[in-house]
């Protein structure tokens, strides 16, 4: 559909906000929601005044409390935050039906037609901002614009508690000058080699030719030609139900298995699963290594777990014990994926169990 009205809301800080709110004493405080740093836990989210130290989710709260002593340290409430994000979804509805939830504090909204009649987007996502705070008491970020991709751009342009329209005729301005790790399935490695080749904004990646493009990214290619360009056909789904959660990446160069770079790559898939993960408010109990191999060959391997996978540590031991178990390998590499199934919401289950249980159990199989 031409002339697509989509915003994108994202909440600030989601977790950190409501203990700010129902604690005021950790107002204006560095928060963070998470595990102890006295154990193996990572960081859920934290407050902006923690984010001043460098720290994001799924860094360890170890490491957390080395770049912030004097950090306050709280358990996540995950059935307060499951309803606090059921009436932000209400207030969602009020203005249209087709509302695509990406996790418990994001979602994107078409208002192309609403149930208010309202033509302009921007006064709509300025009223859902405005009865978010009144009825919350939070604050939210939104993008406004033609399609997904850019929508979500924008609600992260100026947060938090921004609001950020960017129509088509001045996207391509904007895309130009995005820094290229801002593009959707660009990870730490690929803008390491795209800078390299001198491929530093958006502008460098709208002029690489397509055929360049997809012989780095293959089948993604075409995708990241179309976001240069401002291109996203995808409709808001408001029926999408998630069956799994993964990240792959295809190497500039293909490496044999015991390369210093393999480590750094499945590094970063193992914190990007992780990532989306907790966004996502999941736990999984199976999670699946995919390889390529130079000559194009794929092999998997899976582990079942009988308690629920729920942090980095745990995505990233499960993963070293896939490849321990795939034995002598010869064959350069050429891709690597990591992905988990079997997912349950986190408020969904009770039962805590920390990365010493699982290291030390024989629960799970090969």
């Amino acid at each position: 559909m031409k002339n697509r009205k989509i915003i994108h809301i994202d909440m600030d800080a989601f977790y950190a906000s409501i203990e700010q709110r129902d604690n005021p004493k950790l107002k204006g405080k560095p928060l963070i929601v998470g595990g102890s740093p006295k154990g193996r836990g990572v960081v859920s989210t934290c407050s902006y005044e923690a984010r001043k130290y460098g720290i994001h989710s799924a860094m360890s709260c170890k490491e957390a409390y080395i770049r912030c002593p004097y950090a306050i340290f709280v358990q996540p409430r995950f059935y307060i935050y499951k309803k606090e994000s059921e009436k932000i979804r209400e207030i969602f509805y009020r203005y249209t039906d087709l509302v695509e939830p990406l996790s418990l504090d994001e979602a994107y909204l078409d208002v192309t037609i609403n149930k208010k009649g309202i033509k302009s987007a921007t006064i709509i996502a300025k009223m859902i901002k405005e009865d978010i705070k009144n009825e919350i008491n939070i604050t939210a970020s939104a993008g406004v614009s033609y399609n997904k991709f850019i929508a979500k751009l924008a609600s992260d342009y100026r947060k938090p508690n921004g609001l950020t329209v960017i129509t088509e005729k001045e996207s391509q301005k904007f895309l130009d000058a995005l820094p290229v790790k801002k593009f959707f399935g660009v990870g730490k490695v690929t803008e390491k080699h795209l800078i390299n080749n001198g491929i530093k904004n958006g502008y460098d990646l709208r002029n690489t030719s397509l055929d360049k493009l997809e012989k780095i990214f293959k089948n993604r290619g075409l995708e990241l030609y179309n976001f240069a360009r401002g291109i996203d056909n995808r409709e808001v789904n408001p029926s999408r139900i998630r069956k799994s959660i993964g990240a792959e990446m295809t190497l500039l160069e293909n490496k044999f298995i015991d390369d210093a770079e393999t480590v750094i790559i499945l590094d970063d898939l193992c914190e990007e699963v992780c990532n989306r993960m907790q966004k996502e408010e999941k736990y999984a109990k199976t999670i699946t290594l995919k390889i390529k191999f130079e000559d194009f060959k794929t092999i998997t391997r899976s582990i079942s777990v009988k308690e629920y996978i729920k942090n980095y540590e745990e995505i990233r031991f499960y993963t070293d014990e896939l490849l321990k178990h795939i034995g002598k390998i010869d064959k350069q590499i050429r891709l690597f994926g990591v992905s988990i199934s079997n997912l349950e919401n986190k408020d969904n289950i009770i039962k805590e169990i920390t990365l010493f249980d699982y290291v030390n159990s024989k629960d799970y199989v090969l």
